[in-house]
C-alpha cells in the first residue's frame, strides 16, 4: 500500500486536510460554503489553521480519539479539517439513534477529547463511565459549561502556517458509526488510503467537477464536496432527523443557488418530488442527483425525474458506511431494468461494482468464516451474501473483535480483507447486482426462504398499502419461522380488515408468497433515523410474536 495520498495538481498529498489546504491556494476567492454563511475556500483554510494550532495547544495531538457532537454546519466542517489536520481522529454519530444507543456505542470507544454542543455534554453526566478517559473537553457555543472550555477560547492566531501531520494510507483517519438499523452501531475505522480513494471514486464515477454547487444533505458528502473544490450549500433541514425536513425551504436552496448536484435518501427525493409536483416547480439547475441509503423505488425515481432536465442523471449507488461506494446504475437504464414485470419481485438491480471493487456472491449461511478460502461462490442468478474488497472497503471495526470475526475474511492471496455486507444479492449474466435484503432479515420457513424485497413487492402493489415488512415469528411445530406480513396503510385508507382479504388473494397467486396467511396492520412503521426508510423489521418482528399465537 502506498504510503501517501494522491498526487493533485501535481502537489502531494499526506493528509486528507491538505485537499483544504490546495484548493484555497487553487481558487482562494471560491465559495468553499455559500449556505448559512458565505465562506471562501480561502477564509475556511485559515480558520482550520487557527482550530488546528488551538485544538493541539488545548491538548488534542496526533491519535487523540475525539467524539464530535455538533450539528452540521461550518463549524462542524472546520473542526473536521482541524482533526485531519492534527492528525487526531474524529470520532463521529448519530445521535439520532438514540440516548441508549449512543452511549452504548461510544463506551467501547475509550475516547480522549470530546467536542460538541453544549447539550451533548450532558451525556457526560447521564453516564460517567463513557467518558471517563475524556481529559479535554470543548464545548460550542458562548459560554462556559460544566468543566468544559468554550470552542472560541482554543482559536489561536500565530501568523503562521499550521504543518499538517504527515500519515500514510494505513494511518486511522476518522471512526464513523453506522447507524444502528440491523443491530448495534458499529465503529468503522477510516484510514487515509480508504478516505483518500473515496475522494477520488466519487469525483470519477459521478463525474464531478470542481464548478459544483453541491446541495449537503448528509455530512460525509459534505466533506467529500470541499475536497473535490465544489461549492456547498448546507441544507435548510436537520440531517439528523430528515423525515422533518420542510421541501419548500430545500427546494428554495436549491433555486436560490442554483445547485447543479446534491444527494438525498430516497425518502428526501419524494418529499422534494411530492411538492414540486403539487406546485409545478422544476429544478433544471441540477445535473447530478445522487440517492443512497435504501432502495430507490421506481416511483420515486419517475416522480423526481419530472422536476429536472431530461440530461440530468439520478445515480442510484448501493453502499454502506463500511464500503461506499459499491455498485452504481443511473436512472436512464434502471427504469428500463425489468420494465415488464412488477417491480422488486426480482430483487431491485442495484447497478454494475465500481472499478477498482472486487465483488462477489457467496453461499449463505450465519456461521464464521474464518478465509476465504473457506467461502463457496455460487453461480450467477444464484442468491446469497454480498461480499466486497477494495480500496475504500474498511477492513476493521473499532475495538469489536465479535463483530471483526462475523463480517471479515481474510484473503491468503493477497493479504487483503473481504468484508461481508450483510445483504443479500445476486449478480446476473450482465454483470449487475441485485439486492434482495439483509440477510438476517430473511425467514426460513418449511417450504423455503423468503426475502425482504421480493416478498413485500408483492403486497406493495396494493393501492392502500404504503409498504409492508416481512417478518417471521417462531413455530412451535417446525422449530423454525413462520412468515408474517405486517402493514402500514396509507392515509385515509379503508378500515384494515377490509382489506385482508384481497392482500391474502393476492399473495395466494404467488408462488413466492402463498405460504403466507397471518397479516398484521401497523399504523407507522419504526424507522432508521439516518434515512427514514429503512424499517426496523427486528422491532416488528417482536411486536408480532405477541400478536400472532
Amino acid at each position: 500500500m502506498e504510503s501517501s495520498c494522491q498526487n493533485i495538481e501535481g502537489k502531494q498529498v499526506n493528509n486528507i486536510s491538505e485537499y483544504l489546504k490546495l484548493n484555497a491556494e487553487r481558487f482562494p476567492d471560491k465559495p468553499a460554503l455559500l449556505h448559512p454563511v458565505r465562506i471562501t475556500y480561502k477564509e475556511l483554510e485559515a480558520e482550520v489553521n487557527r482550530y488546528s494550532f488551538g485544538l493541539e495547544n488545548a491538548g488534542i495531538k496526533a491519535g487523540t480519539r475525539t467524539i464530535l457532537l455538533l450539528p452540521v454546519g461550518p463549524e462542524f466542517f472546520i473542526l473536521t479539517f482541524a482533526l485531519f489536520r492534527i492528525g487526531a481522529i474524529p470520532a463521529m454519530i448519530d445521535p439520532g439513534m438514540g440516548i441508549r444507543a449512543m452511549l452504548k456505542a461510544l463506551a467501547d470507544l475509550k475516547a480522549e477529547a470530546f467536542i460538541g454542543i453544549p447539550r451533548a455534554h450532558l451525556l457526560r453526566f447521564i453516564r460517567p463511565s463513557v467518558f471517563k478517559t475524556v481529559n479535554i473537553k470543548i464545548a460550542t457555543g458562548n459560554f462556559w459549561f460544566l468543566g468544559a472550555q468554550r470552542l472560541k477560547s482554543t482559536q489561536i492566531d500565530p501568523g503562521k502556517k499550521y504543518q499538517a501531520c504527515k500519515v500514510d494510507a494505513c494511518t486511522t483517519s476518522a471512526i464513523f458509526f453506522t447507524s444502528g438499523s440491523t443491530g448495534p452501531a458499529k465503529g468503522v475505522v477510516y484510514t487515509t488510503g480508504m478516505l483518500d480513494n473515496q475522494i477520488q471514486v466519487t469525483k470519477s464515477q459521478f463525474r464531478i467537477g470542481s464548478d459544483e454547487i453541491d446541495l449537503c444533505t448528509f455530512p460525509l458528502l459534505g466533506l467529500f464536496a470541499i475536497c473535490h473544490g465544489n461549492s456547498s450549500v448546507l441544507a435548510d433541514m436537520d440531517m439528523m432527523h430528515p423525515a422533518k425536513l420542510d421541501p419548500s425551504r430545500v427546494i428554495k436552496n436549491i433555486q436560490d443557488f442554483g445547485c447543479t448536484q446534491m444527494f438525498g435518501s430516497p425518502m428526501v427525493l419524494n418529499k422534494l418530488s411530492d411538492y414540486g409536483t403539487a406546485n409545478r416547480i422544476t429544478l433544471l439547475s441540477l445535473r447530478h442527483i445522487i440517492s443512497a441509503g435504501a432502495p430507490v423505488h421506481r416511483e420515486v425515481l419517475e416522480s423526481f425525474s419530472q422536476l429536472i432536465a431530461n440530461e440530468a442523471k439520478i445515480h442510484t449507488p448501493y453502499g454502506a458506511t463500511e464500503a461506499l461506494p459499491v455498485t452504481d446504475i443511473n436512472t436512464s437504464e434502471l427504469l428500463l431494468t425489468g420494465s415488464d414485470r412488477p417491480e422488486n419481485e426480482n430483487g431491485i438491480c442495484i447497478g454494475y461494482p465500481v472499478n477498482g471493487l472486487d465483488v462477489r456472491i457467496i453461499e449463505i449461511t450465519d456461521n464464521l468464516i474464518f478465509s476465504w478460502n473457506e467461502a463457496k461462490q455460487i453461480p450467477v442468478n444464484e442468491i446469497g451474501e454480498i461480499a466486497v474488497k477494495g480500496p475504500w472497503v474498511s477492513i476493521e471495526y473499532f475495538n469489536n473483535r465479535d463483530a471483526n470475526k462475523l463480517a471479515k475474511i481474510p484473503d491468503p492471496a493477497d493479504h487483503g480483507i473481504w468484508h461481508r455486507m450483510g445483504d443479500l444479492g445476486r449478480i446476473d449474466e450482465q454483470g449487475r447486482l441485485w439486492f434482495y435484503g439483509r440477510k438476517t432479515q430473511r425467514v426460513v420457513t418449511e417450504s423455503g426462504t423468503l426475502y425482504t424485497i421480493p416478498t413485500e413487492a408483492v403486497f406493495n402493489q396494493h393501492p392502500l398499502v404504503s409498504r409492508s415488512a416481512l417478518v417471521g415469528v417462531p413455530d412451535s411445530l417446525t422449530g423454525l419461522k413462520k412468515p408474517v406480513i405486517c402493514i402500514e396503510l396509507k392515509r385515509g385508507s379503508v378500515p384494515a380488515m377490509k382489506i385482508t382479504k384481497e392482500l391474502l388473494e393476492s399473495g395466494g397467486t404467488n408462488n413466492l408468497t402463498k405460504v403466507i396467511s397471518d397479516i398484521l396492520f401497523f399504523s407507522k412503521f419504526p424507522v432508521d433515523p439516518r434515512h427514514n426508510a429503512k424499517i426496523f423489521r427486528e422491532k416488528l418482528a417482536g411486536w408480532a410474536v405477541k400478536k400472532i399465537k
